[in-house]
């Protein structure tokens, strides 16, 4: 577990593939938990600390995540996010090329819970949410049919990015849920590289940016620094 930063209110975290972001049927150690065991052991807090979950990533995706350490960090940063002002961008890369270099995409969908699926319905559909992102194709790999892509979030929705790219057809590289069984077994090609929202006491605007894992060899067809240092010199 990577901290990026931590104060009195906030910590933020790079989260590592295939760890939840909270406890879940399948018992394994999620992200959550090892937050409130670090708080407890560095601070040397007696009973549990105290640690608020302000939005979740999908367990196969790692990246930038926020805790909040008060119960007040954690009301104003889920303020934050009902109101828009959280911006999520993540960095994926999918089979073939996009039609149009950057897009939008608007979907409803709704969870199978039984099969763990999310699934593109119509909007009248009972239980459906609506999804929106952006994306934008930063570079193209002619020799292996790959984008790479960076992806706005408007929403939050489980599977979203996964679904959504699928729809369009240019499934993540590496999924075998929604890219279909031919899809290579490999870590799943999806990062939340960037996460900015306000800091809930001093409202300085935070932002934080992180790198893909270099273990995972897809990523190495791009020149991921050259792409993230460009976004940090638009966003700054």
């Amino acid at each position: 577990m990577e901290i990026l930063y931590e104060d009195n209110h906030i910590i933020v975290v790079n989260k590592p593939q295939g760890v939840g972001s909270q406890p879940d049927k399948t018992g394994d150690k999620d992200l959550l938990t090892m937050v409130k065991e670090y708080i407890k052991e560095k601070y040397n807090k007696p009973g549990e600390a105290y640690v608020g979950l302000i939005h979740r990533l999908d367990r196969p995706t790692g990246g930038a995540i926020v805790f909040a350490k008060t119960s007040k960090a954690a009301a104003r940063l889920s303020e934050q996010l009902r109101d828009g002002d959280f911006d999520k961008k993540y960095l994926t890369i999918v089979c073939g090329k996009p039609r149009e270099q950057k897009g939008k995409i608007v979907s409803w969908l709704k969870k199978d819970e039984r099969n763990n699926v999310v699934k593109i319905v119509p909007q009248t559909t009972n239980g459906a949410k609506r999804a929106e992102l952006d994306y934008e194709v930063l570079e193209y790999n002619e020799e292996t049919d790959h984008s790479l892509v960076r992806v706005k979030l408007y929403s939050g929705r489980g599977h979203q990015i996964r679904v959504q790219m699928k729809s369009i057809n240019c499934p993540v590289f590496g999924d075998q849920k929604y890219g279909g069984e031919k899809m290579p077994k490999l870590m799943l090609n999806l990062f939340a590289s960037e996460l900015s929202f306000s800091h809930p006491v001093t409202k300085q605007k935070l932002i934080f940016r992180v790198y893909p894992p270099e273990t995972v060899s897809a990523w190495n067809e791009f020149n991921l620094e050259k792409h993230l240092a460009l976004a940090s010199n638009v966003n700054d």
